[in-house]
């Protein structure tokens, strides 16, 4: 790869700036590519993107930066997008700093100097192989990229351009509609790796990565067929459960759709069977409560152990109840262990089922699992005597 040093003003990048889905981003006159294929969304916090200002305005020196020379003499930014936006928002009018001091206000000598101040950039040629590589390098010490956004500089196409308006952007659809339901950051690739993850598993794929693939190699256009799916998923997710809470975000709803979908649910049942859960005390973990009613009245019965419950069931019961009855009469004790403890009368006595009552070992109040390993069955006396010990 060949590289050149140039040292660039201020005034010259951000001519011609502008920011929008349709063209870009773009800046230098038009001739630079702001944000390339490969390049992440402005993530910077408005503490970041300030000092970045501060930094030009006390003129202090910058990071260098990197830009790649195109076939059509034009340029595309390798390294230092977030800074480059950053100040050219700035120079565009389209934030202040903490002193209220927008650009346009400031003295025009200031103006100047700002506008004058030099980027120092690298201007890079080499291959498509080349650039990336370069750029997996100069980003070792810098932000990590989240693994979509790796994903993003390898199947760059027209097919990944149009998913990420609808899953990437600030205020883009998937944030507008259903951003109570997705965990994590849509500028950072984690709701369109969600729906990724969703479509994939819906087609039997064994990766995200094999859709993403498929749609490079077949030169599909939009993702059309992606956001289509995800509002199937959520259609259904809001007419199952019309009342949504913050403990319904980030649940694996591609999952639960393709488990449940074609399933009758009476809508009254659902909200009546979440309105008890919320309401039970015992249930701790509240956003497993959306699974378990799905299974509960899908299946006509589930499992508790999303659910972090109080209480044991039936079944964990017998298990520790032949356990311990099966040791106990082995060793010619008791099998409450607290009678045992107390060497009186009951040492050697073997309860019954009926006689005894199930116990966290490790209580449940301090994060004790309602499992069959933290489990063990006392006689009734002892274990309402035991608390939370």
């Amino acid at each position: 790869m060949k590289i050149e040093l140039k040292y660039i003003p201020i005034r010259e990048v951000a001519a011609g700036y502008a920011d929008d889905a349709e063209n870009g981003c773009v800046g230098y006159g038009g001739k630079l590519n702001i944000r390339p294929p490969f390049q992440r969304e402005f993530i910077y916090s408005d503490k970041q993107r300030d000092a970045v200002i501060d930094t030009v305005r006390k003129s202090f020196p910058l990071n260098v930066m990197y830009w790649v020379r195109s076939d059509d003499g034009n340029f595309e930014l390798l390294d230092g997008q977030q800074r480059t936006i950053a100040i050219c928002k700035y120079v565009a009018g389209e934030f202040t700093l903490e002193d209220d001091q927008s650009f346009v206000n400031l003295p025009k000598a200031v103006r100047e100097r700002f506008l004058e101040y030099p980027l120092m950039i690298y201007i890079c040629e080499g291959d498509d192989e080349e650039k990336l590589d370069w750029f997996q390098t100069i980003n070792i010490a810098g932000e990590k990229l989240t693994a979509q956004e790796t994903r993003n500089a390898i199947w760059a196409c027209a097919w990944l351009s149009d998913a990420k308006i609808y899953f990437s952007k600030r205020g883009c659809p998937a944030f507008s509609k259903y951003g109570k339901y997705f965990a994590g950051s849509a500028i950072r690739q984690n709701y369109l790796e969600t729906a990724l993850k969703w479509i994939a598993a819906r087609d039997g794929l064994e990766s995200l990565e094999k859709y993403m693939d498929a749609q490079k190699k077949n030169k599909v256009e939009n993702c059309a067929e992606l956001w289509s799916y995800v509002e199937e998923i959520f259609a259904w997710v809001e007419k199952i459960f019309p009342n949504c809470t913050s403990d319904m975000k980030g649940l694996d709803w591609g999952r639960l759709y393709e488990t449940y979908h074609e399933k009758n649910f009476d809508v009254a049942k659902v909200s009546a069977e979440v309105q008890k859960l919320y309401e039970d005390i015992c249930v701790k973990n509240k956003s497993g409560i959306y699974e378990y009613v799905l299974e509960f009245l899908g299946n006509g019965n589930a499992e508790t152990k999303n659910l972090h419950v109080r209480f044991f069931g039936d079944a964990i019961k017998k298990t520790a109840y032949a356990r311990q009855t099966k040791a106990a009469k082995e060793k010619n004790i008791s099998n409450c262990p607290m009678c045992v403890l107390e060497n009186k009368s009951n040492a050697t006595k073997i309860w019954k089922l009926s006689e005894m009552e199930a116990d966290h070992v490790t209580a449940w109040s301090k994060g004790g699992a309602t499992t069959i390993d933290n489990c063990e069955m006392l006689c009734k006396l002892h274990n309402r005597l035991k608390g939370n010990f």
